[in-house]
């Protein structure tokens, strides 16, 4: 079974690469505008998601003036020169949506990481993010026994364009 999983995982992350690698470029440039300015990255996620938050500012190689948003947060707080990262399992999640209106209502540019939503599902993340990375997960990787499939790997995906973001966003700094 595990050798199956990193079969299908690895052509997850071979997809991510060949598709999403112009979209993980745009979005490591438009957090760039506050890594290299006055501003701060600030990095929201829900459920398991929030691997990506604790990576980017517990992780080793820690991202660059980036913070946990919290929904206690006023943003009222939140500047002109701040940056958002959005990751959330679907583009439908209500929690993720909530902060993406109100990010778009103040012309606060945010990047967003998540699996593809229902198309009958009215307003999306990916419609109002500036740049949305797709995870290009529809199902779990794995069949059972009576043809339903498991190990979604939403979080591990996540990661893999996380670090996409991280090491681009790296580069440019340095040539800056």
């Amino acid at each position: 079974m595990l050798k199956m999983f990193s079969t299908q995982l690895t052509g997850v992350f071979n997809t991510l690469q060949e598709k999403e690698s112009e979209t993980i470029e745009d979005g490591a440039r438009l957090l760039a505008q506050a890594a290299a300015g006055a501003g701060t990255i600030y990095i929201y996620s829900t459920h398991e998601m929030k691997a990506i938050a604790y990576e980017a500012t517990e992780g080793a190689e820690p991202l660059q003036n980036a913070k946990i948003w919290s929904e206690e947060m006023p943003l009222s707080e939140i500047h002109d020169t701040d940056r958002f990262l959005i990751a959330a399992r679907s583009g439908n999640d209500e929690e993720a949506l909530k902060l993406g209106r109100a990010l778009s209502d103040r012309y606060i540019p945010f990047v967003a990481i998540c699996a593809n939503s229902k198309s009958d599902a009215g307003e999306t993340l990916e419609a109002l993010a500036d740049v949305c990375i797709s995870l290009k997960l529809t199902k779990g990787l794995l069949p059972d026994d009576v043809g339903n499939r498991f190990g979604f790997p939403s979080a591990i995906a996540a990661l893999f364009a996380y670090h996409g973001i991280k090491f681009t966003l790296d580069e440019i700094m340095a040539d800056y």
